[in-house]
């Protein structure tokens, strides 16, 4: 068996991925361990040169997925007994590769090796540091001898293929911060004598050059890795309190005015981010729990939004009036125009499925819809039924029956009191393949009914990686998803079926997301409105109790926000 396996996720990166080629490729060479490229960007001519030209295997993704995906498809498509995990923007010192192979082979029962990780900055554009701050980006100095540790970092980290194995993948759920930890938390938890070992001859240069060295761009990735590392603490059930996260970013502020550090201000930023997710875990809360049982909804019924979504009076008023002048600037900004360019020919002309349940009351709304999408230069196929004595999901299977998704590249569950805005469906489905989506839905207009928080439209968000779509108005399947929920199950109103949907989709790998580039206006009465609502809680109760989901909080979750394609 290969010795190891060097596995490099990168995204548009070349000139740091050049660098790190050139200091990794000779001393795989000389140890006979194997190279991978895992570019997460897409296949590009350019990248695979450059991964050829050092020796490297190169294994692109089809289109964005994410970082921890990409490690995953590493593993996958690696032979070494060690796999050796670096970022695409460090430089493998002299003696790294070899210090990591002595190490694993003079301690067997360890199963994580953490490298050293030294920052670079680039003194002609990096701010000036009083020596105070930490490193703005991923570091791990622990000085010159070897000793345990608490975790490796994904910039420097080598891991026995065997515990790989035994552990599973990482969680792709989690971006920016988090995902090593969580790995490494699940390891101790199988084994909780495992051992992490730091070795301080396996060390990497940890760069950043040009303007990705200047505060600016230091600070927003600073502020991106503490909303991260907030969720991540929310998720373990570990986070301070927002006070606590407060007094931290004031610390941070103080120590820039103190000792006239800019450099300090990546501090500041971080725990800006942090407060921030502290600041809205707090509104999700206060949005999600009620004091009191809603309309029948039991204390544990943490499946439900707890908010009706319904808008009106002066905050209709309001919202509508944010929706115009959003419009506007999508407008004028040129950003319809370069959307409906990009969608023009990618991807190639797909095979799409439009099923819709439409009730006579809302014919002129549906029709509306209907011309829409069949204005797409995709190939359409929209089939539909009236209501009847059955409910949504009974209908949509009868229709399934009627017309199998079977050879249809995109299924689209669209309801009758929705609007769709110029030119849905070719942009939709570009972003939905650029961002490699599986389950998508269009953002609500702030003006539309909406239950659940995360679904609102957000300014200046292309799409957003979510864990989790609802059930309607809007509802967007890619075919890797039929399989696994095609036909629905045997539900009439479908509540709880889309958080049941989150946890199909955290099991497959899929990724879910939120197109607010598209925003739909939801017109008609909000849910419940057509059946008793308590019908549809127990309903959702009945299927829950022997079905998997995630909860209320991680459904409202926003896992990565893309503001351009």
């Amino acid at each position: 068996m290969t010795p190891a396996s060097i596995v490099i996720p990168t995204r548009e990166r070349l000139v740091y991925l050049e660098y790190a080629l050139a200091s990794i490729a000779p001393q795989a060479a000389q140890a006979g361990a194997e190279v991978l490229v895992i570019d997460d960007a897409g296949p590009t001519p350019e990248a695979r040169a450059l991964a050829k030209r050092f020796g490297a295997r190169y294994e692109p993704h089809s289109g964005p997925l994410g970082l921890n995906v990409a490690r995953n498809t590493g593993v996958e498509r690696s032979q070494g007994e060690l796999v050796m995990f670096v970022d695409d923007d460090i430089s493998a010192r002299e003696g790294w590769l070899q210090a990591l192979l002595d190490s694993a082979g003079a301690n067997p029962d360890v199963d994580v090796f953490a490298g050293r990780i030294q920052v670079v900055l680039d003194q002609r554009t990096a701010p000036h540091a009083c020596g105070r701050e930490g490193p703005p980006i991923t570091s791990l100095d622990l000085g010159e001898h070897d000793r345990d540790t608490r975790f490796a970092w994904g910039a420097n980290m080598a891991i026995r293929r065997s515990a790989l194995e035994r552990v599973g993948p990482f969680d792709v759920t989690l971006e920016h911060g988090g995902d090593e930890q969580e790995w490494q938390e699940r390891l101790r938890t199988l084994d909780p004598e495992a051992r992490v070992l730091y070795v301080a001859g396996a060390a990497v240069e940890h760069r950043r050059v040009g303007e990705d060295a200047r505060l600016r761009a230091l600070a927003r990735g600073a502020y991106a890795r503490g909303r991260a590392a907030r969720r991540f603490d929310a998720h373990r059930s570990a986070a301070h309190s927002t006070a606590r996260e407060a007094l931290t970013l004031g610390a941070c502020a103080g120590h820039v005015l103190r000792y006239r550090c800019p450099a300090g201000m990546t501090s500041v930023a971080h725990s800006a981010g942090r407060l921030r997710e502290a600041v809205k875990e707090r509104a999700t809360s206060r949005a999600n729990v009620a004091p009191q049982p809603l309309n029948g909804s039991a204390p544990s019924d943490d499946f439900l939004s707890g908010a009706s979504g319904t808008v009106g009076g002066l905050n209709g008023v309001g919202r509508r009036l944010t929706d115009e002048l959003d419009a506007a600037w999508a407008l004028l900004s040129g950003r319809q125009l370069k959307l409906a360019r990009a969608a023009k020919f990618s991807p190639p002309q797909r095979h799409v499925l439009v099923l819709s349940v439409q009730r006579p009351a809302n014919r002129r709304l549906a029709e509306a819809a209907d011309l829409e999408l069949t204005r797409s230069r995709h190939r359409v196929e929209i089939h539909a039924c009236p209501p009847g004595k059955a409910g949504k999901f009974e209908n949509l299977n009868r229709l399934l029956a009627e017309h199998p998704a079977t050879g249809y590249d995109w299924l689209l569950v669209v309801d009758d009191d929705v609007e769709l805005p110029r030119g849905f469906l070719d942009r939709f489905i570009f972003l939905c393949e650029r961002f490699s989506l599986d389950l998508a839905q269009p953002a609500h207009r702030m003006h539309s009914h909406a239950a659940w928080a995360v679904t609102r439209r957000r300014r200046a968000s292309v799409v957003r990686e979510t864990g989790f779509v609802e059930i309607g108005p809007v509802t967007a399947f890619a075919a890797s998803t039929f399989a696994a929920l095609l036909p629905f199950p045997d539900l009439r109103m479908g509540w709880g079926l889309d958080v049941h949907w989150a946890a199909i989709a955290r099991e497959h790998g899929w990724r879910c997301g939120v197109v607010d580039a598209l925003p739909i206006n939801h017109r008609a009465a909000p849910a419940a409105a057509g059946y008793p609502r308590e019908a549809a809680v127990a309903e959702a109760r009945a299927f829950l109790a022997e079905h998997p989901y995630v909860n209320a909080s991680e459904a409202n979750r926003t896992i990565a926000t893309h503001r351009g394609w």
